[in-house]
């Protein structure tokens, strides 16, 4: 399949096959926000925060561009007053847990959103998943992960593993949004690198 136009807020854009409606925004030099997109990890869709609004005849739907596959002929806004609604609740949502993240703190200010709107819950983790992805997918050591379910899951070091592979590494510490991780870490390593 060769190339195929799509227009993103109002400008004709270029997309090619396997692409997503981030790539392409991104390719054409379209800012669409996002926490949980790195160029060399699989499209995870944690964060929600890339959500665009795709614009048909007589309706809309909002999905998460940067699993969302580009299309031809799509149309497709990365702001509208529905986006800004959402992305302002998902903003105010992840406050809730890391209220101090400087990449949260830029966009409630874009968004206008609330920080202390929701309860504080302050695990320091937004569960993007950027250290569990890049750990398993660039590094393939698989020295931290998951653990936990729904409102009680968090981010682990796998001291068995993360003992070694992570003493020399630490590749992840910088993707980390919320700098959480490297937190995580010195506790893992002070209570199970023994």
């Amino acid at each position: 399949m060769s190339q195929f136009l799509l227009e993103i807020d109002g400008k004709k854009v270029e997309a090619g096959p396997d692409m997503t409606v981030l790539a392409a925004a991104q390719a054409a030099g379209i800012e669409i926000p996002t926490l949980c997109h790195h160029e060399k990890l699989v499209p995870f869709g944690a964060c929600r925060l890339c959500i665009v609004e795709l614009v048909f005849d007589s309706w809309s739907q909002l999905v998460v561009s940067c699993v969302y596959p580009a299309k031809e002929g799509l149309v497709v806004k990365t702001r509208s007053e529905k986006v800004d609604r959402v992305r302002k609740t998902i903003v105010e949502l992840l406050m809730a847990h890391a209220p101090d993240a400087p990449d949260l703190k830029k966009y409630a200010a874009d968004y206008d959103a609330v920080p202390d709107r929701f309860e504080a819950d302050p695990s320091f983790c937004i569960h993007c998943g950027l250290c569990v992805r890049y750990c398993a997918e660039v590094k393939q050591a698989d020295a931290l992960g998951f653990v936990g379910r729904g409102v009680n899951k968090e981010i682990s070091f796998i001291p068995q593993i993360a003992a070694t592979a992570c003493e020399d590494c630490k590749e992840c510490f910088p993707l980390c949004p919320t700098s959480y991780l490297q937190a995580a870490y010195v506790l893992t390593k002070s209570l199970a690198f023994q």
